[in-house]
């Protein structure tokens, strides 16, 4: 099943967008409302897609059979931040949709008024 995941670039190219919508309304559930709550919600959305994306590409590489102790090699130029670029990188799918998820939000405000 991971492989078959893996192999393809528009399921993972999905997952990652899937998440940029979840994430903000996950967070938004608890978060308080306001501008300034918002604009951290979008950090806090920001820092956690990132640390997601970056373990989808590593159980990605998993699933195509790189060993566990490449992908967590602390070496100098270990694999780990090979697997931060490439979460930073995939912020070209993620990112657009958590912004329209982030700007969606206010229209749910019960308390507070954009």
């Amino acid at each position: 099943m991971i492989r078959e995941f893996s192999s393809g670039l528009i399921l993972p190219a999905l997952a990652l967008a899937v998440l940029g919508w979840l994430v903000p309304r996950v967070l938004a559930r608890v978060w308080p409302e306001g501008v300034g709550p918002l604009l951290l919600l979008a950090l806090a959305s920001t820092l956690i897609l990132i640390v997601l994306a970056t373990a989808l590409f590593g159980l990605l590489y998993l699933g195509q059979g790189v060993p566990l102790a490449v992908i967590l090699d602390v070496g100098v130029l270990g694999g780990w931040p090979h697997f931060v670029r490439l979460g930073l990188v995939s912020a070209l799918v993620w990112a657009p949709i958590m912004v329209l998820s982030v700007a969606n939000l206010p229209r749910h405000w019960k308390e507070e008024t954009w």
